[in-house]
């Protein structure tokens, strides 16, 4: 029986920041080995597992790229039997440190364990058995979620459409430190970009030309005055932003500029968005969206009361109903009409960095966590 642990090291130490094929490789050889379920990989390289039939669909979802490492995070020399990269692993006070162990192989980890331990556990029927069956229990990893959700579109488009999804991003230590909560909401990203065209001139004969950076600076003021906006979820406020966050433009210290470059980010929240359409109410000015990485809400309060419950047992500490700042693959999924909540081991500020790290209590947790929403669904 693999602990928690030994798994999340096994599968953080695959090199998936380039290329997620040998991590995927290896999560779609556990469940084949590991379980009875129905395992498929898609075309894109998601790894999906099925147990179950009839009624509604519940599954635990994670992703297995990460973002590249940094220096000191990516070992000396490829693996001496496979010839792949590999990633540096320390474990010390109770933490494991590495690229992708919070973000988000550990979870992952965890969720694969309880896919396989609820499937153990779960009670048969034989044909003499006529009640209703409890429904399907799914277990998916996704490429491609650091780079905007190519596995989680590519999953839905295909047909991926659970009822209910537990989503194993970080929500450890939002209420309070080292307590495992569950998010039922996070924001989205909208990242986009404001072009103003003018007419180039010499700058000796400013009326001679139309100033595209004018245009673009009167943009702006109407960026700094839309209504940002902002809801309460689970007694939190959950607020939208929008900031321009790059400029570009002109050619020369004495031509009037004909075109400039604006590039916006904001961060949505389900519902209403910020005007930002307004722009095109200047003359000369186009607005046109980059990415659109969607916020997620739980629509569904009793079973966002189920995992609450289940994490509750699986913690001394008490965990709440929290909000997140992160886009996730949750957002998608929500999106599609699956009712999600995110519950995993990474803290604020773990993910993405040089010394990455997770907390191996929390790992436990969360497989615990994971193993009673099953035990409760099956």
């Amino acid at each position: 029986m693999s602990s928690v642990l030994e798994l999340t090291r096994e599968l953080v130490s695959i090199a998936s920041h380039e290329d997620e094929t040998a991590a995927g490789d290896f999560i779609e050889a556990w469940l084949r080995r590991e379980t009875d379920s129905d395992v498929i990989r898609d075309a894109v390289g998601n790894v999906i597992a099925r147990t179950g039939t009839g009624g509604e669909t519940l599954a635990l979802v994670g992703h297995h790229d990460v973002v590249e490492p940094a220096p000191t995070q990516l070992a000396a020399g490829a693996d001496e039997n496979t010839g792949e990269a590999t990633y540096v692993l320390e474990e010390r006070d109770g933490r494991l440190y590495g690229r992708g162990t919070a973000d988000m192989k550990g979870a992952v980890a965890a969720a694969m364990l309880a896919f396989r331990d609820a499937e153990v556990d779960a009670p048969s029927s034989g044909p003499a058995d006529d009640t209703e069956s409890a429904g399907e229990f799914a277990f998916a990893s996704f490429v491609g979620e650091e780079v905007g959700g190519v596995g989680a579109r590519h999953a839905i488009d295909e047909g991926f459409a659970p009822e209910y999804a537990v989503v194993g991003e970080g929500s450890t230590g939002y209420s309070s430190p080292g307590v495992t909560d569950v998010a039922v909401a996070h924001k989205g990203r909208r990242g986009s970009t404001i072009t103003a065209s003018g007419e180039r001139a010499h700058a000796s004969e400013v009326g001679a030309g139309t100033n595209a950076i004018y245009r673009a600076t009167d943009a702006v003021a109407v960026v700094r005055n839309l209504e940002i906006p902002a809801l309460e979820v689970a007694g939190e406020r959950l607020e939208g932003s929008l900031t321009v966050t790059e400029i570009e433009g002109g050619t020369a210290m004495n031509v009037v500029p004909d075109h400039c470059e604006l590039t916006i980010d904001e961060r949505t929240v389900p519902g209403e968005r910020a005007a930002l359409e307004r722009v095109e109410s200047i003359e000369g000015v186009a607005w046109t969206v980059d990415q659109d990485l969607p916020p997620m809400r739980c629509g569904d309060e009793a079973f966002a009361e189920a995992v609450l419950e289940a994490a509750d047992a699986a913690q001394s500490g008490s965990p709440e109903l929290v909000t997140k700042p992160h886009a996730t693959d949750a957002g998608w999924l929500a999106r599609a009409g699956t009712d999600c909540v995110i519950c995993g081991a990474a803290e604020p500020g773990e993910a993405h960095t040089a010394d990455e790290s997770v907390s191996i209590e929390a790992l436990e947790r969360c497989r615990e966590t994971y193993r009673r929403v099953a035990e409760g669904w099956l």
